[in-house]
């Protein structure tokens, strides 16, 4: 039968969280509930908070998930439940046209819960990107769960979406290989996770750019070799002379605005690849000489996800955490209880870049 669980819920643009009893239905065909351990407090959630994502309020909040499979429904055989799983908002479907060409982690058609979670009133709430994690439970589609050995929750759950989207910026849509120079610009929680993503692939010169001070410190403590301040230097010039003067293999730009794009794209070398991973907003805009997007070759790049596929990665970086080549836990900045004035104080501190991440712990 439905349970009622408290669940952290935005009910309108401009107005604050509010935690509220959630109704979660039992699990349809193809469905989970997972009890939820832990989720991390990402710059989504808050999107969605203030309607930057679109108007489908009331919004239950929180994505960045891990916890425990309670039960399934009919015809699901990818979980049972007891089983540790990581959630993520990407389930493959396995059927549109770029899962047939074999590459799942470009799917065009991925599904969540068909079931809609509700306030008691039978309100229906839209879960954020079809998890709605800062809840005791939640209801997903089952291929939204990976199974992943036991490890803490606060650092599993970061891989989930933040973690995951920086390291697969570089290993799996910027490619790095061995030796490579790779430049990433903007030292939030993503532009950490490339920095880490692209020292595990092998790269010999990681530079880390931003404007705070701070931040570059913490980029240095996840891997990065050099650092540039933009507010002292040039960051084109730079990155130029920190790499023989000739630009960086691979620039991943985890800003997400057009000044940021542009110092990326003169910041590669040529034959060089840019990588967009931070997420612009809808009014942005970007000018650059057509001559110069021809004459200096390589491949302009946007990265979803990490262009991951949860069945194949989560495991695979959870293994790497295991054996301490992947340090997720300097990722979580502080654990937080589930409570409204918690998460509206957790926003604050990331807008303000004082936190990689807060993760909610249940």
């Amino acid at each position: 039968m439905a349970q009622s669980v408290r669940g952290v819920v935005a009910p309108g643009r401009g107005e604050g969280v509010r935690l509220e009893w959630v109704v979660v239905p039992d699990p349809g065909p193809g469905e989970a509930v997972v009890k939820v351990e832990a989720c991390g407090v990402c710059h989504t959630d808050l999107h969605y908070r203030e309607g930057g994502i679109n108007d489908e309020f009331p919004f239950l909040l929180g994505h960045e998930a891990a916890g425990v499979v309670e039960s399934v429904g009919e015809g699901v055989t990818e979980v049972v439940p007891g089983d540790f799983v990581i959630l993520n908002w990407r389930a493959v479907c396995g059927s549109c046209r770029a899962c047939r060409r074999g590459r799942p982690w470009y799917c065009f058609d991925t599904h969540n819960a068909a079931q809609p979670m509700t306030l008691e009133d039978g309100t229906a709430l839209s879960p954020a990107l079809g998890i709605g994690a800062f809840a005791e439970k939640t209801l997903v589609a089952a291929g939204q769960c990976t199974k992943v050995d036991r490890v803490p929750a606060a650092a599993a759950g970061l891989l989930g979406c933040g973690v995951m989207a920086g390291i697969g910026a570089a290993v799996n849509t910027g490619n790095v290989g061995r030796g490579d120079s790779v430049a990433v610009i903007g030292c939030g929680g993503v532009g950490d996770a490339a920095i880490a993503g692209a020292r595990l692939a092998g790269a010999s010169r990681v530079i880390a750019v931003d404007i705070d001070a701070g931040k570059l410190a913490t980029a240095q403590a996840m891997g990065a070799t050099h650092t540039v301040n933009g507010r002292e230097r040039d960051v084109v010039e730079a990155v130029r002379e920190l790499t023989g003067g000739h630009g960086a293999d691979v620039v991943i730009e985890a800003v997400g605005r057009p000044e940021t794009y542009e110092q990326a794209f003169y910041a590669r070398d040529l034959a060089g690849t840019v990588v967009l991973v931070g997420v612009p907003t809808p009014e942005m805009r970007l000018e650059l000489p057509l001559l110069e997007v021809f004459g200096r070759g390589g491949s302009l790049k946007s990265s979803w996800y990490g262009d991951c596929l949860p069945s194949r990665d989560f495991p695979m970086l959870v293994d790497l955490y295991r054996q301490g080549r992947l340090d997720l836990d300097a990722f979580v900045s502080e654990t937080i209880p589930l409570g409204a004035q918690e998460l509206e104080k957790a926003f604050e501190r990331m807008a303000a870049g004082e936190v990689l991440r807060s993760v909610v712990v249940l």
